[in-house]
């Protein structure tokens, strides 16, 4: 069974370094599995965001296409993060960075206990 969002939410690097804020909880969680496609309802339950403040949020982000629709079940409408926009491509790229500088830091005090115990 796969881990869940909310599980982890708060140790997320994007959270970390951008703050806990709807938009960035919306994106960070769709980018969590970025091939999945959700309902609304998903979002919510996973973020554990209010629905007033993930509408607030969602439909800017829908209009700014950072989130697509990408199908119809009954009638639930599932999204999409959209990974080709710019805005989403920085982000990922941030995390990658970010995820790097933190290996190589872990990376510099394993070495340094090491010489140290030498």
């Amino acid at each position: 069974m796969q881990p869940r969002y909310r599980d982890f939410a708060k140790d997320s690097l994007m959270i970390k370094c951008l703050g806990d804020s709807p938009k960035l909880r919306i994106i960070d969680f769709m980018l969590y599995l970025p091939l999945n496609d959700f309902t609304k309802s998903e979002i919510i339950k996973e973020t554990g965001m209010s629905k007033r403040t993930f509408y607030r949020h969602f439909k800017e982000l829908e209009e700014l296409e950072v989130v697509v629709p990408t199908r119809r079940i009954a009638k639930a409408t599932l999204y999409k993060v959209n990974r080709e926009h710019p805005a989403v491509r920085k982000l990922e790229e941030l995390v990658k960075e970010l995820s790097l500088q933190i290996a190589r830091q872990e990376l510099e005090k394993q070495a340094v206990k090491v010489r140290v115990k030498s």
